[in-house]
């Protein structure tokens, strides 16, 4: 194993920085120190803890810390290699990258935020005309993902919107009164509250649940009607 203060010091002195440049340096890491103990690591009177020794690795730029502390790394592909092949072997390397064929896989973890959120008391199927008074909702912290427009969640009772919507499903909602045909969202129409498609055709205007074996329900003309609220997609 090698010397760790000689090991500081030549590196210390190749980037041509000072003792007191060293401690500076190393309180951007929190780590509060004089000249006096760089010196003392240099001259083998002390060693630096280990998280000081790896801040000084970043600040000195010792990147392979096997091979500048510890000797030949076993584990070093170009070990065996002169500077000619170890060139090649890295020219190899960037033609590699360049390709996208062997790009590695990442996977993006997304930190979601809770929130707390109005979760509906009343299943989509059993709400009334006034579904959306604050009485019929509870204040929840919600961990899973919620889409940004959410105003508020309902629980669905019911198999009318699979495959895509599933019974017992939370699904969350922009409230609004004014939708676009084709838009899915919160309903009540006679006396019922649905989770359905909003159509409009020259016929007439429908709520149709995207199971097919449900028929579209009709709006007419003198159908009590309201609409609560816009499926929240983002």
């Amino acid at each position: 194993m090698k010397n760790i203060g000689e090991v500081i010091a030549l590196h210390r002195k190749n980037r041509k920085m000072s003792q007191i440049d060293i401690a500076s340096a190393l309180e951007k890491y929190d780590i509060h120190i004089k000249n006096a103990a760089v010196s003392a690591w240099e001259k083998r009177n002390s060693i630096p803890s280990a998280d000081t020794l790896l801040a000084l690795c970043e600040i000195l730029g010792i990147n392979d810390i096997y091979t500048e502390f510890i000797g030949k790394n076993p584990n070093d592909p170009f070990k065996d290699l002169n500077d000619e092949g170890v060139k090649k072997a890295l020219d190899y390397i960037e033609l590699l990258k360049k390709s996208g064929d062997y790009q590695k896989q990442t996977t993006d973890i997304i930190d979601f935020q809770s929130r707390i959120m109005k979760v509906s008391l009343f299943t989509a199927s059993a709400g009334t005309g006034n579904f959306i008074d604050d009485d019929n909702f509870e204040e929840v912290e919600i961990h899973d993902y919620v889409p940004r427009k959410a105003s508020f969640g309902v629980y669905l009772d019911g198999d009318s919107m699979e495959p895509t919507f599933k019974d017992g499903q939370l699904v969350w909602f922009e409230q609004t009164e004014c939708l676009d045909s084709g838009d899915i969202g919160l309903f009540y129409l006679d006396g019922k509250t649905y989770f359905k498609k909003y159509i409009v055709k020259a016929a007439g205007s429908f709520l149709q649940s995207l199971n097919t074996k449900y028929k579209p329900l009709p709006i007419g003309e003198y159908s009590t009607f309201k609409i609560f609220g816009k499926l929240a997609i983002d």
